[in-house]
Order: C-alpha cells, then structure tokens, then sequence
C-alpha cells in the first residue's frame, strides 16, 4: 500500500514538473515573441545617418509596395520587414497619403506610421517674383511642388476654367501676386491656382478696391498699368512717380507710348533702343498705336508695382525719358520741348556707347 502511495506521489510530481516546464517553455516563447513584437514596434528603426535629408516625398495615390521601394531607396528604414509588419497591424498600407513628411533619426516605426497616416506633413516654401510668362511661373512652381509644370500650364490654358476664375488668357497674370507662400508639397495643379485664386481675393480688400476706384481702374487694370510701370523702372521709389505719369495721360486721353509694350509686342525684353519701325507694329499691345491701357499685364506685375498705381504720386508730369548717365532712372518733362531735350541726350549716348538695338 506504502509502495503504491509512494509511485502515485511521484507520477504526481512528474506531471507537476511536466507541466511546469511546459509553462515555463509557454512563457519563455511568450516574453521572446513579446520583446520582438514590442522590438517591432518600439525600437529606433530610423536611420538619417546617410542621408543628406530629413524629408520624404510621397505621392498620391501610391501604393504601400512603391512606398517601400521609395523607403528603401532612401536607405532610411533599417527593417523593412518589422516596418511592413505594423504598417500593417495599424492598417496603414491602404491608407497611404501623400505629402512632405519630416522624418526625426531614431523613430520607431510606431511612430513613423503614426506619422505618415495622420497626413502631418510638413509646408514648403513657394517663392516666385520677376517673372513674366505662366509657363515661366509654371517652371518655378513645378520646382518646388509636385505638381507638373505642364499640367498647370494646360490648366491656366483652359479658357472655361480660367473665365470661371474671372479673368481670360490676356488678363490671367493678374492673378498671380508675387510673394512666398506656404504649400503643402502634394499640392496639384488645380489646388496651386485655388491657392493663388484665394489671396488675390484677400488681397483686394474693400479698400484698395475703392482706391483703384477713385483712378478710374478696375483690380485688374491696374494690375496692367502695374506691370508696365514694374517693366518701365527697377527703382522702388521712382514707380510711383511713373505710375502718376501714366495715369496723367489716361486722364487726359493721352496714348501711353510705353516702350516696354512695345517689347511684348515684339516678344524680345531685351531691346535696349525702340525704334521707329517698332512703333508701327500691329498689336492691341502697341500703346504708340492704341489708346488706353493694352487688353492685359505684359508680365505678373509685382506687388510693389500695384502699390505704386494705387499710391501714384500726384504731379503734372506726361514725359518721362530714361535718363543719360544709364542709372536706371528718368528724367520727367511736363512740355514735349523738355521732353524732346532729355531723349535727345539720352539718344546721344546711345550713340556713344554704340548701342543701336
């Protein structure tokens, strides 16, 4: 009976220690899988340590395998195979958007997919002054947005798009205010013009409105005289004394016969000396030909030159003639003897410094 007893206690004891080791088999599998899980999650899997940026570029409407590719080619990620797992886990691989992403050395992939699902990009900063042409401005822009330089192009193309806009293809520069503006790297081309549609209105309030106004201008006209007067002077100060000169001769019906009209017309900025000959080209843009100000901006006029129309210094002058000793500004004349006294110096040394065209 002793014997018996003694064979069941230790049958008991076996099984005890069976099933302890089976636990402690159980557990140690459960704290490895659990350290790499946790490992998975919250170890530095980020390393900026070879790349000369802190930024990701992801486009839209891309899919979690070219994300991949895009990670891997920027040798950013150092497990890839830990990152896809809680991409996955969080359900990021289809809720992927695009953008300019800040990427900080040491993140953990928790919080780089946190990152990249929420959509907190990071804004870049679009510049874009002294510029003449869209397709010039649509370069610039593509340079720094993804957007293609071509599709905007073919948008502000779109005469239905651009007149719902209110503007039509003379009178679109008009749009455009030349400043730096923050933007979300995967702005289209549609969202830049909304953009740029949107700060125009702001910047038109009520009260430059009623100023243009009182000149007998429309926003958009004066944005043409604007760029005429940009195109006329370099000097900050002198533009409103040439805007003053030119509304002078809109008010008394006077043809502008502003030279760089002529330029546009000719579609070269970079004569030096109009001639005769130039005056007589047949363009709504030939202010010797035509009165009034031409159908719209020969470049996107700068801010600085709409605030010169608006703020228009206030004198009898209707001459102006660029002055002779080259340094970029004008001599201005009331009477057209005055007037023909400064063009005949400056012709002078013209002839001089051998400059005929």
């Amino acid at each position: 009976m002793k014997n018996k007893v003694k064979k069941t206690k230790r049958k008991v004891t076996r099984r005890i220690k069976r099933r302890g080791l089976f636990l402690t088999v159980l557990l140690l599998i459960a704290v490895l899988l659990g350290g790499r899980f946790y490992r998975y999650i919250n170890a530095a899997n980020i390393d900026l340590s070879n790349t000369e940026t802190s930024y990701i570029y992801i486009p839209n409407n891309i899919g979690f395998s070219e994300l991949k590719i895009l990670l891997e080619e920027a040798g950013v990620v150092k497990d890839m195979v830990s990152f896809e797992w809680v991409a996955q886990k969080k359900e990021y691989v289809d809720r992927i958007k695009g953008g300019r992403y800040q990427l900080r050395d040491g993140m953990s992939n928790n919080q780089l997919v946190n990152l990249l699902r929420s959509g907190r990009q990071e804004p870049i900063n679009v510049t874009f002054n002294n510029i003449r042409k869209i397709e010039q401005l649509a370069s610039v822009v593509s340079k720094k947005l993804m957007l293609d330089s071509a599709t905007l192009v073919n948008v502000l193309n779109s005469k239905v798009y651009v007149s719902e806009l209110g503007f039509d293809e003379r009178t679109l520069p008009s749009l455009f205010l030349p400043n730096t503006y923050h933007f979300y790297w995967n702005t289209d081309s549609k969202g830049f013009v909304k953009r740029m549609k949107r700060e125009y209105d702001k910047f038109w309030s009520a009260q430059k409105i009623e100023k243009a106004k009182s000149k007998g201008l429309t926003p958009i006209e004066v944005s043409v005289l604007a760029s005429i007067v940009d195109e006329e002077t370099q000097k900050v100060d002198e533009k409103p004394m040439v805007a003053g000169l030119y509304l002078n001769r809109l008010k008394r019906g006077m043809r502008l016969q502003a030279d760089p009209t002529l330029k546009y017309a000719l579609g070269d900025f970079t004569v030096k000396r109009i001639l005769n000959e130039d005056k007589e080209i047949e363009s709504p843009y030939n202010t010797y030909k035509y009165a009034g100000l031409p159908p719209g901006p020969i470049r996107i006029p700068s801010v600085t030159g709409i605030n010169a129309v608006l703020n228009a210094r206030t004198h009898k002058y209707i001459y102006m003639c660029a002055k002779e000793d080259f340094s970029g500004y004008h001599n201005f004349a009331r009477t057209l003897a005055q007037h023909n006294a400064n063009a005949s110096r400056y012709r002078r040394e013209l002839n001089r410094r051998g400059i005929r065209r």
